[in-house]
This record gives C-alpha cells, sequence and structure tokens, in this order.
C-alpha cells in the first residue's frame, strides 16, 4: 500500500491508510508493506519523489510483491510511468473500489450498474494498455496494430457503454413505477459509512432474514422491507449502499438510481459507527455525499450503532454531548431499537 500526505495531518494519512487496509482485505489482498510519504503534493509523474520511489522498488523486490495498491487517485500517465519503473501491477484507490464493487454484485442491475462504473473508468485509460504493441508512424495506411486495436477497443466500450445506459434506464423507469406504488406509505432510508451497520437494523426492525457480512461494501442491493411500528402504523425502510471517503464518480453516476431512493423517501436515517474513532469524519463523508446526489433537503434523523461495543460509560456520555439528538442502539443486540421505533 502506498499513500502520500499532499497536505494531509499525519492523523489524516493514518486514518486514510487505515482505510485502504481494510478495503484491500476486503477484495481478498494479502498486504505485505506500507509505504507512506510527507510531500506537500504528489509527485504529478509518479506520485512519489525519486528516492522514495526507489526504495519502494527495492522493497517491493525484496518482499516478492506483486501488486501496488495507491491511495492516491492515478492519472493514466502516472500509472503507466509507475507500473514501468516498477515493472508491477499498479492499481489506485477507484481501481480497487471498483473491483470491490465487481466481487459484491449479485443481481443483474447491480452488475450492470458496476460494469458501466467500470468502462467509464477504463476507457481514458486504454492507451497505456497497449503500450507493449508497435505503432508504425508514417503515412495514410501506415498506422500500426497498436493504434487499430486501441480504436477498436475505444468502438466496442463505446458501444457497450451505451447498452448498459440504455437497460439502467429501463431499471430506473421500473423504479419510478414502483415508488408510485408506494407513495401512500411512508418511507425510511438507511443511509451512511459502509460497514455501519445498516442492513443488520434493518433486520433488526423488520424481522427479514438479510445478507450480513463484517466486510466494506458487504451488499451493493438496496433491499426495502415492511416495518411494524404498533399501533397500527407501518413503514416501508430501505437499505441503501454504503458511503466511502471518496467514493469514485463513476459509482455514484452507475448506483444513481439505486440512491435516488433517499431522494425521495420522507427520512433518512444516517447511520453512524459509534465504536469508530474515525466516526466524525464518515459522517461529513456521508452528509457530503447526500448532498452531491440531491437529498440536501431531506429530514435525518442521526443514529448512533453498535453502541455495545462503546463500553465505557464516560465514552456513551462524551457520544450524548456530542451528538445529544441522536438515538444511540445496537443492531446486534437490540438495545435501544425500540426507542428508535417509537421515534
Amino acid at each position: 500500500l502506498v499513500s502520500v500526505t499532499a497536505g494531509r495531518t499525519a492523523d489524516d494519512l493514518e486514518s486514510h491508510v487505515a482505510e485502504l487496509r481494510d478495503l484491500a482485505r476486503s477484495a481478498g489482498v494479502e498486504i505485505v508493506d506500507v509505504v507512506t510519504q510527507t510531500r506537500p503534493r504528489v509527485d504529478p509523474k509518479t506520485v512519489l519523489g525519486s528516492g522514495k520511489l526507489q526504495d519502494l522498488m527495492i522493497r517491493a523486490f525484496q518482499s516478492d510483491i506483486d501488486l501496488v495498491i495507491v491511495d492516491q487517485n492515478l492519472t493514466p500517465t502516472q500509472a503507466r510511468n509507475l507500473g514501468a519503473r516498477m515493472e508491477l501491477r499498479v492499481i489506485d484507490r477507484t481501481q480497487l473500489i471498483l473491483d470491490i464493487f465487481a466481487i459484491r454484485a449479485r443481481t443483474g442491475e447491480a452488475r450492470m450498474q458496476v460494469e458501466l462504473a467500470q468502462l467509464q473508468y477504463l476507457l481514458p485509460r486504454l492507451k497505456r494498455m497497449w503500450t507493449h504493441l508497435s505503432r508504425i508512424r508514417g503515412g495514410l495506411g501506415l498506422r500500426g496494430p497498436g493504434e487499430t486495436q486501441l480504436e477498436t477497443d475505444r468502438r466496442m466500450i463505446g458501444r457497450r457503454i451505451a447498452d448498459l445506459r440504455k437497460k439502467l434506464e429501463s431499471v430506473t423507469r421500473a423504479r419510478a413505477i414502483q415508488r408510485r406504488s408506494r407513495e401512500g406509505n411512508f418511507r425510511v432510508a438507511l443511509v451512511g459509512y459502509t460497514n455501519a451497520g445498516k442492513s443488520s437494523l434493518l433486520r433488526a426492525l423488520s424481522g427479514a432474514d438479510l445478507f450480513i457480512e463484517d466486510r466494506l461494501f458487504a451488499t451493493l442491493d438496496s433491499a426495502t422491507r415492511s416495518v411494524d411500528l404498533g399501533e397500527g402504523f407501518e413503514t416501508l425502510v430501505t437499505d441503501t449502499v454504503g458511503f466511502i471517503r471518496k467514493l469514485p464518480h463513476h459509482l455514484v453516476a452507475s448506483f444513481r438510481s439505486t440512491l435516488e431512493e433517499t431522494v425521495n423517501c420522507q427520512l433518512l436515517l444516517v447511520i453512524v459507527d459509534a465504536a469508530d474513532p474515525a466516526a466524525e469524519h464518515q459522517l461529513q463523508t456521508v452528509e457530503k455525499t447526500l448532498d452531491e446526489i440531491g437529498a440536501i433537503d431531506q429530514p435525518r434523523m442521526l443514529v448512533l450503532n453498535k453502541i455495545d461495543c462503546v463500553k465505557e460509560l464516560a465514552e456513551r456520555l462524551v457520544l450524548t454531548s456530542i451528538y445529544p439528538e441522536a438515538v444511540q442502539l445496537s443492531a446486534k443486540t437490540r438495545e435501544g431499537v425500540e426507542a428508535l421505533d417509537n421515534e
């Protein structure tokens, strides 16, 4: 794993690297080494400075590393230069997240959304993938096989992107019809950082049997369940895809039809992992993402989940002072879930 401070504080860097570790583990990667560098900005050609890059190359060779994951989003030039210098596969944070989404996608809709995001990410980077083929420079009719294949691939990817967009538009229309059929119901959406416990909370509220795993982006497909609030009242609660710091914009665009559930509900339950030291940063990320997808004016209620992991009374009192309006609960032990129903 490789990360550069690029103006961030040491604490911010540590937080980013910790999240990158979680992402890598979620993708099944065995982490061998972590290389960080403190510098005001990333090198425009190789991200790292020349000395640190040389150190990385030596450490990679000594540890028999076959993959380098860079926390910063790489430009096509940076990815090409790093790959050529190290003679290793080099990917960035965005590509890692895309790979995780590809692993997690289960339904046809999720697979289409992920493929669309992957192709949009790949298209501007095709050029560096064909550098191993000869390019004959000259007059008309003398283009090399690399350029010919590159143009062919671009056309194929362009057609596939158009096809996926058309299919997803059809899914969006179907979702709109479903939403209209639910207009008489009070609708709630669970939103929050990935692995904050949204699916666990939906299961605790509805009693439904949902897939739950302690990993980032364990579920990508939204699930809607009816929740009985007692005294003849019920609501429809929808679990949505988790957010993360710097969620790739291709994914936000591809999953827009899924995320629209948050814009068309009457209440957002913003779920935060109360036991996570980076809870405040995660909440800021969620708020920013909600604003980006057009849910800026939606009524919101803050829910501090996993409160059972906050053992000390003093720590709970601190949470109460920081977030006085929040509901504290544990979807796992059901502590505080009844209080949420009453709210």
